[in-house]
């Protein structure tokens, strides 16, 4: 339980002390949840009986032993009366007097979730005042005094009325608080738009879906919530859905290259221009990848379709002509028809050649993407490349990816590069420079870019560099080395550009950033969290990978059971717990280097307790997904 919520309690505490009258509550089992200290002073109970958990049935027979209901017959049966009785609780307000003399009321109310909350109050005072006044108040009639007594009464049930609708609003507000804790958990954006554009109800994952949004928006209109170029993209279906019609649609946001999906659901108290709409954006550039490489995929298999038949022939047509030039060569012809049949063996060896680049770019082959080293890699391309290039043509390799490992499929994306690279040299000439950088962009795609100092593209080339057989090369060119690039990227579900710089031309080809996880062996997990919902949650995410849990609320609680647990392979630890130590306090008990620690919050980037954090272990933000929660346990423990 974190330090606000104890503070909280004890406050309860202090104020329930301080009323006058005694106080008890005991759950749906008949145990005793809570009592102030005027409920043991009132019945001078002993300490056991006024601890949370003392049974309501030994209270009334330690009550009804002492004389405190009169003359009891048969104890047992007395007691087994009241407790059925308790259990079938209704509200009620009685007053009895006790064995000592003193006269109390009783008022009883039932909690929604089972059990009772009983106000014991000593009117004594008031009934000899009341018998006082009926003794100098015989001229006052009958009717008078009973009037009198049903106000009382009244004003009492009213009281106890209005304890059942503040127990109400505070159910109430607690399920509200769950709501929106469900709906913050959400990897999407969920909103509301009323009719006056204005944003009235938001679950903060707005900048989560579109990084650089602003994360609180309720009362800002949305075209200055949203970018210039999100609401542009949103406009038409936003005003269709006040106009009552909802719709799903998508877009790319451009500021992070991420696929949006949104959908616009009008609110049900559409009237004319006078309902909201409810909104709901997710990101799908994960999905929007697989589904692009999919289409590639369909693409190629109904190009070897069509060109299948076509190969087959031509290729039938080649090995006649190879071989009739064979045979040509070994007759004694005329030396002038030795160079016509060598330039025919080139030129169906060249067919040839294309035949087996139209087979690697239609054929079934797949993106098998596996953990690759980036800079081992670009070092087994430097070497690979250097070997094409001629003395006058210099090649330069630019890294700033921060992710020493990521998910590739070496084998295509090195035919794509080298391609590049052969078309970038061949547009240098003999002399010029050629530069392969490398950066992630907005931690969602790898880039690889390559640049010449060359003569750049021409406009046809940038309009149908794609295409199938395009080349400006002439007859040196078979026109398939971008196809083929360009067929790879797609079919790993990435994207490829043409553009012309200031110096010379270059090609960019985003591939999807996909960190390559170290393979660890599932463990046995201490969970440390205070809120038992979150704690349950978050358990069945770690089981579902496959971990063994065991779980603490407070940082004394986790200490306890390390030394009982050597198997525990890993801790995870909200910073906010039960009692007056943090996650921060757990970590720094910890002996050095045992226990890899992860740190989990829903504290703000700026909260003091936060950024201390990041010097202890990875801090993983609240909401979280299972697939972000697995990720996060593979960034490496805590220094």
């Amino acid at each position: 339980m974190s330090p606000r919520t104890t503070d909280k309690n004890a406050m309860t505490m202090a104020g329930l002390n301080l009323i006058q009258q005694a106080l008890s509550i005991y759950d749906k089992d008949l145990k005793l949840a809570v009592c102030n200290h005027r409920f043991r002073e009132m019945f001078d109970l002993p300490e056991w009986l006024i601890t949370p958990g003392a049974d309501f049935a030994d209270t009334i027979r330690y009550l009804a032993e002492r004389g405190d209901y009169g003359e009891v017959g048969d104890l047992e049966e007395f007691i087994r009366t009241r407790v059925e009785q308790a259990r079938a609780f209704e509200p009620h307000y009685m007053e009895r007097p006790r064995a000592n003399g003193r006269m109390i009321s009783v008022e009883g109310s039932p909690l929604p979730q089972g059990g009772w909350v009983t106000v014991y109050t000593d009117i004594t005072r008031t009934k000899r005042q009341e018998s006082l006044l009926q003794a100098r108040s015989d001229e006052l009639a009958d009717q008078l005094q009973s009037y009198s007594e049903e106000l009382s009464a009244t004003n009492r049930a009213l009281e106890a009325s209005i304890t059942a609708l503040e127990e109400a609003k505070r159910q109430l507000t607690a399920s509200e608080a769950r709501t929106r804790l469900t709906t913050e958990m959400m990897p999407a954006h969920i909103a509301h738009v009323g009719a006056d554009r204005c944003y009235t109800y938001s679950n903060r994952q707005l900048s989560a879906v579109m990084p650089g949004s602003a994360a609180d928006i309720i009362g800002l209109p949305i075209h200055e919530a949203l970018d210039a170029q999100v609401y542009g993209a949103i406009e038409s279906r936003l005003e269709q859905a006040f106009e009552g019609r909802p719709s799903v649609f998508e877009f790319t946001h451009a500021a992070s290259s991420r696929r949006i999906r949104a959908a616009f659901t009008p609110d049900g108290a559409h009237n004319g221009n006078r309902g909201g709409v409810y909104i709901l954006s997710m990101d799908i550039t994960e999905e929007a990848q697989t589904r692009a490489a999919l289409q590639q995929t369909k693409r190629r298999e109904l190009a070897a379709q069509l060109t299948s038949g076509l190969a087959h022939d031509f290729s039938n047509l080649l090995t006649i002509i190879l071989g009739m030039q064979s045979r040509l060569q070994r007759m004694k012809l005329p030396d002038d028809a030795g160079e016509l049949i060598t330039a025919t063996l080139a030129a169906a060896r060249r067919g040839g050649g294309m035949l087996n680049r139209i087979a690697d770019m239609t054929g079934p082959r797949a993106h098998r993407p596996a953990p690759v080293v980036l800079a081992d890699f670009l070092s087994e391309f430097a070497t690979l490349v250097r070997a094409t290039l001629p003395e006058g043509i210099g090649f330069d390799i630019r890294s700033l990816a921060a992710h020493p490992r990521l998910m590739l499929d070496a084998g295509m994306l090195q035919d794509s590069l080298l391609n590049l690279v052969l078309n970038a040299r061949d547009a240098c000439g003999g002399a010029g420079k050629i530069t392969l950088s490398v950066q992630a962009v907005q931690e969602t795609w790898i880039e690889f870019t390559v640049a010449d100092t060359g003569t750049g593209f021409s406009a046809a080339a940038l309009s149908h560099g794609f295409d199938p057989f395009f080349t400006t090369k002439g007859g040196e060119g078979s026109g398939l080395g971008l196809s083929m690039a360009y067929n790879m990227t797609t079919l790993a579900g990435g994207r490829m550009t043409l553009a012309n710089t200031g110096d010379g031309a270059c090609v960019s080809l985003r591939l999807p950033l996909r960190i390559a996880e170290a393979a660890t062996e599932p463990g046995l997990i201490l969970l440390v969290e205070d809120s038992p919902d979150l704690r349950s949650t978050i358990r069945d995410m770690l089981r579902g990978a496959g971990h063994l849990v065991v779980e603490a609320a407070s940082v004394d609680e986790a200490l306890a059971l390390l030394p009982q647990l050597p198997e525990i392979s890993m801790l995870l630890s909200d910073i906010t717990l039960e009692g007056d130590k943090s996650g921060l306090d757990l970590l720094r008990a910890l002996p050095k280097g045992k226990y890899p620690a992860y740190l989990m919050t829903s504290l703000p980037p700026d909260n003091p307790l936060h950024k201390a954090a990041g010097s202890l272990a990875p801090v993983l933000r609240k909401p979280f997904t299972p697939a972000e929660l697995h990720a996060f346990l593979q960034t490496g423990p805590a220094p």
